[in-house]
């Protein structure tokens, strides 16, 4: 046990060698996490992925500097983990679940008109849109394009006419 305190510390009070310790052991815990919730999570980055990426983050951080007890925090790690699970299967299988976690797609621009209501809802001005078709479409204008779409992860599609 003398050993386990002086490799991993206690408390507060730690030194590099119980941090670099600490922070090993959470990265195989967190490579665990991330087998059990799904590379998907860290792979689409939608807001529904980066909640669990950011609040796994900080709740482990904890066990690192020595701000959390380990057994406690880890297990309140590995229950959101298992919620994110459960909500992308449960999302997977029932669009109503899969449109309140993940939201609704919105057409910002489509055969020449640009969906106002559709950029208020999206919190973007036309700026915006012009901004995404130089950037995702490559063109500097509306009038070659059939239509942009703000996605659910937060990207703007562009389609382009044929």
């Amino acid at each position: 046990m003398d050993l386990m305190i002086r490799i991993f510390g206690e408390g507060k009070d730690l030194n590099a060698l119980n941090m670099g310790c600490r922070a090993l052991v959470m990265y195989i815990i967190m490579l665990l996490f991330i087998r059990i919730s799904g590379s998907r999570t860290f792979g689409k980055k939608t807001t529904f992925d980066n909640i669990i990426v950011i609040t796994i983050g900080a709740l482990l951080s904890r066990v690192v500097v020595g701000a959390s007890a380990f057994i406690p925090t880890v297990t309140a790690g590995f229950v959101l983990v298992m919620a994110h699970r459960v909500l992308a299967w449960a999302s997977l299988h029932h669009k109503w679940i899969d449109r309140i976690i993940k939201g609704p797609e919105r057409i910002l621009y489509k055969q020449g008109i640009v969906e106002q209501q559709n950029l208020d809802k999206s919190l973007m001005s036309k700026g915006d849109l012009m901004e995404s078709v130089r950037i995702n479409g490559n063109l500097n204008n509306l009038e070659v394009i059939k239509e942009a779409r703000l996605e659910r992860s937060g990207e703007i599609s562009i389609i382009k006419k044929e």
